[in-house]
């Protein structure tokens, strides 16, 4: 499992307490022959801070009571504010609810948040997550947003772009936030097909608190973008191995949040 929480957090996730987002289901299929990417454009990052491992400035780490637990990145929107990681990591699954006072570090390494902490609002997670923990779903969606901060997110940072219905086997690069770790991990390899709607990928060193860890195909040298196919989730909530690490198949239903995200940010 590659997320870690507070304490307190592990208790409440245990009440059973029904009560999700609605959003409109879509037909799943794996490896459409219509690829699809909701936006193109690809905002490039004001500036590059000197990060470690050649991380992206548009991944950053998620923080909750001071520490940092979880991972995810900035998606390409007309807003400019759309966050993209795990559902486990901003919802407690079945029986559990959103997870509130959440923010992201985008471009966090060594205690040092170059960009500053933004707070992490309007989280949207599939109702076949929130009503019963269904692994293929373990996606999510949130807006970001800073007090005082005179452009958006991604002006500042730059962001991946989405894709959906994409081949399962892909040259990726994979970037996480150990939570033993103040800088992040980052592995290119190939992506192979788990089951019908999951991915996996074998890269050493994605421990607890990767989870929600975009996986970025043909990043650009310069800028570090690329596009984006899959987070760290999905089996095993990304899997029990850190050497080996799994995501939900980005589908129609994928597609299908992104929007409802960029429709209401």
């Amino acid at each position: 499992m590659h997320v870690r929480r507070p304490a307190v957090l592990l208790t409440l996730a245990a009440v059973l307490l029904l009560g999700a987002a609605f959003v409109v289901f879509a037909s799943r299929e794996p490896r459409s022959a219509n690829a699809s990417a909701p936006d193109t454009a690809e905002a490039v990052p004001a500036s590059t801070p000197d990060l470690p491992a050649e991380s992206s400035p548009a991944v950053g780490a998620l923080f909750l009571d001071g520490s940092h637990y979880c991972t995810a990145s900035v998606v390409h929107s007309d807003q400019g504010d759309v966050l993209l990681t795990a559902a486990h990591c901003i919802h407690d699954g079945e029986g559990g609810d959103y997870l509130t006072g959440v923010t992201f570090a985008p471009a966090y390494h060594d205690g040092v948040a170059p960009f500053g902490f933004w707070t992490v609002s309007d989280e949207l997670v599939a109702p076949g997550w929130s009503a019963s923990s269904d692994p293929d779903l373990d996606v999510g969606f949130a807006t970001a947003h800073q007090a005082g901060a005179a452009k958006p997110l991604e002006n500042l940072v730059g962001a991946n772009t989405l894709a959906t219905g994409t081949d399962f086997e892909q040259a990726i690069t994979l970037t996480g936030y150990p939570d033993d770790s103040e800088v992040p991990a980052v592995c290119r390899n190939t992506t192979t097909r788990q089951d019908t709607y999951q991915l996996k990928v074998d890269c050493a060193g994605f421990p607890t608190g990767t989870s929600g860890g975009p996986w970025v195909t043909a990043p650009d040298p310069k800028t570090r973008l690329g596009t984006v196919i899959g987070v760290i989730g999905g089996f095993e909530y990304g899997g029990d191995d850190p050497d080996t690490s799994y995501s939900s198949y980005f589908d129609t239903d994928v597609q299908a949040l992104y929007r409802q995200t960029t429709a209401r940010a």
